[in-house]
């Protein structure tokens, strides 16, 4: 298994629905372009502010490094949340059922 990662940050009222707008346009080019080493979520928690992200990247470099829309997503996100994203590394003790898209549809593995 690769690296794992978890961030966590809570936004402002205000720039909630900005925030998750930003994290939908990266999570449509990331469909548009499949890159491959990379398996991700995002949630937004029931307070409607607080999201949390959750990867995990095989190989040597992260393909969200080279995606537009997250650099879009990270440029104003200390206006959108003032303290800031916590991130910390993860290990991975279990899943289940976790390959499926947010509408709960199973995610098709391709081969790489």
């Amino acid at each position: 298994m690769g690296s794992a990662f978890v961030v966590r940050y809570q936004t402002t009222q205000e720039s909630a629905g900005e925030n998750e707008k930003l994290v939908e346009a990266v999570f449509a080019e990331l469909a548009r372009e499949q890159p491959g080493g990379l398996s991700y979520a995002s949630f937004k928690l029931d307070d409607g502010v607080s999201f949390v992200h959750v990867g995990v990247v095989e190989g040597d470099g992260n393909p969200l490094a080279a995606s537009a829309a997250f650099h879009e997503f990270q440029r104003g996100i200390r206006e959108r949340a003032p303290e800031g994203p916590v991130p910390s590394g993860a290990t991975l003790i279990g899943s289940y059922g976790f390959s499926s898209d947010h509408n709960g549809n199973e995610r098709q593995e391709t081969d790489r």
